[in-house]
Order: C-alpha cells, then sequence, then structure tokens
C-alpha cells in the first residue's frame, strides 16, 4: 500500500505530422536532453 496518493498518467498527444501517438512515443523515447525538434528532424528524415 503506498503511502502518497498515485500520480495520474499524462496523455501522450498525437504527433503532429501524422497524427499517431505510437510515432509520438517513439520520438520520446529517441529525444536526448529535451531536443524534441532534433528527435522530429530524425524520425521525418528517415
Amino acid at each position: 500500500m503506498p503511502r502518497r496518493r498515485e500520480v495520474p498518467k499524462r496523455e501522450i498527444l498525437p504527433d503532429p505530422k501524422f497524427g499517431s501517438v505510437d510515432l509520438s512515443k517513439f520520438m520520446n523515447v529517441i529525444m536526448e536532453s529535451g531536443k524534441k525538434a532534433v528527435a522530429e528532424r530524425i524520425i521525418y528524415g528517415a
């Protein structure tokens, strides 16, 4: 039994270009040091 309250899960926004939540999750995994623009460039350029 946890002592603190349960933290609610954050809703992951879909990818702006394709509207895919899975692609957005993958982008968050690739992202380093909070550089989301670099991760987008890598994914969209592939």
